[in-house]
């Protein structure tokens, strides 16, 4: 009997012991983390800013002579040809200034025939009252008249010469003014915009207005980028650029960096440079004024360790490190995988943000970060395995920052860093699953 009394309290103390260690497991916190793993590949340094599409040359035709729209022979779209006609202005006005300006000139012709004539006149009577004085026959003062009317007459001759001059001016003015009620395309291209209509009157007193707008070739393409100055230095000529448009979403377009304008603009109160990207339109595919997303390439790592940015802000509860007690700080006995330093004490600053990491990064550097030691910590099975300080860091794409240094030969391609970490009580990660 006692022994079946003894066998009782052993089973039921076993029992309130298997029940309590239930309860107290149940209720204990775990943590779960997010991991990414460290990968090998390329990582790029961009640039990025807005702009406008627009064609490499284009010209605006307008005229030099005011008037009426007599006719118009082109439309939006249409192609044309350098030296084509392309509007005509009505002539009617210009032509009779052209007849005038011949009347004028045969007015002028006829007066100089006849100062030409008052000087034959006078060289006749010069020549014989020279003869006359030489023989004593004339008083000196009608040989000296005589001299003085020579005089003249050349005088007048010269100032209708003149005259004739003028009104060949005049006439040749009045002619070319007629040439310009002809609008002639100045180079091959197409109409990109039209802005007359036939009977309206354009008036060119003050400046030439604008009556067609043609680009030369449109499947050579120009962006125009607005690049803050904070970003200015790192663009040069000759940098590979990608241009994205809302127009052709999912495709992307190469370009290349072909000038950098020293001239400032101010937008918002921020000072930008505008940047010329060459692009490639073989396809026809991108218009005039299109809005262009653009990534400048500015510098370029192939084949690169690279860990990603979310696992240099993250640091795990100080809690789960006591809890690991596989690697303890200051502990050199400890057994700890290959490669691993001793997981620190937790600590604040700059390495990272407490409880959890996020995604998104920063600017991004393409300078070696040498004098901001922050720590990666690596999980293996879902728990904590250690930690590696990073000392030295490349460029980064603010997503994934290049690995350097003597973490290199610390961390190895595929390890899984964590990145955020969620805190779950123990029965509530047994019937969810850890995430």
């Amino acid at each position: 009997m006692k022994k079946i009394k003894s066998l009782f309290w052993i089973i039921a103390l076993a029992a309130a012991g298997y029940a309590g260690y239930r309860f107290f497991a149940q209720n204990e916190d775990i943590y779960v983390y997010r991991t990414q793993p460290v990968t090998r590949g390329d990582i790029t340094l961009t640039v990025n800013a807005t702009g406008r599409v627009n064609a490499v040359e284009m010209v605006d035709v307008g005229t030099q002579v005011s008037g009426t729209i007599k006719e118009i022979y082109v439309d939006f779209n249409s192609p044309v040809e350098k030296g084509q006609l392309i509007a005509l202005l009505d002539p009617d006005v210009l032509q009779s200034r052209v007849e005038e300006s011949k009347a004028g000139l045969a007015v002028s012709r006829a007066s100089a025939a006849r100062a030409q004539a008052e000087v034959t006149k006078a060289q006749r009577d010069n020549a014989r009252n020279k003869e006359l004085w030489e023989r004593k026959l004339i008083a000196r003062i009608e040989m000296e008249n005589a001299e003085t009317q020579l005089s003249v007459a050349r005088a007048a001759l010269t100032e209708a010469n003149s005259r004739v001059l003028q009104a060949q001016e005049s006439l040749r003015q009045a002619e070319t003014n007629l040439q310009y009620t002809k609008i002639i395309s100045p180079i091959d291209g197409v109409v990109i915009s039209r802005q007359v209509d036939v009977g309206q009157t354009v008036a060119a007193s003050l400046q030439t207005p604008t009556l067609f707008a043609i680009a030369k070739d449109l499947t050579q393409m120009q962006v125009e980028a607005n690049i803050d100055e904070a970003d200015i230095g790192r663009v040069q000529e000759g940098q590979r650029a990608v241009c994205r448009f809302d127009s052709w979403p999912g495709e992307s377009f190469e370009a290349v960096v072909a000038q950098k304008r020293l001239s400032p603009e101010v937008i918002s109160n921020v000072v930008t440079y505008v940047v010329i990207l060459k692009v490639n339109n073989d396809e026809n595919k991108l218009m005039p004024g299109m809005t262009a997303n653009v990534s400048v390439e500015t510098e370029r790592r192939d084949d690169v360790l690279k860990i990603p940015m979310a696992a240099l802000r993250f640091t795990p509860p100080a809690d789960a490190i006591a809890r690991t007690g596989q690697v303890q700080a200051g502990s050199e006995s400890a057994a700890r995988p290959a490669g691993l330093i001793p997981i620190p004490q937790v600590r604040t600053g700059r390495g990272g943000g407490g409880g959890g990491g996020g995604g998104g990064g920063g600017g991004g550097s393409s300078d070696a970060n040498r004098d901001d030691a922050r720590t990666v910590w690596l999980i293996e099975d879902g728990r904590l395995a250690g930690s590696v300080v990073i000392n030295e860091t490349g460029i980064s794409d603010r997503t994934w920052i290049e690995l350097r240094g003597r973490a290199l030969s610390q961390i190895r391609e595929g390890q899984e860093l964590a990145v955020a970490v969620t805190r779950e009580t123990a029965g509530s990660a047994i019937a969810g699953g850890r995430q």
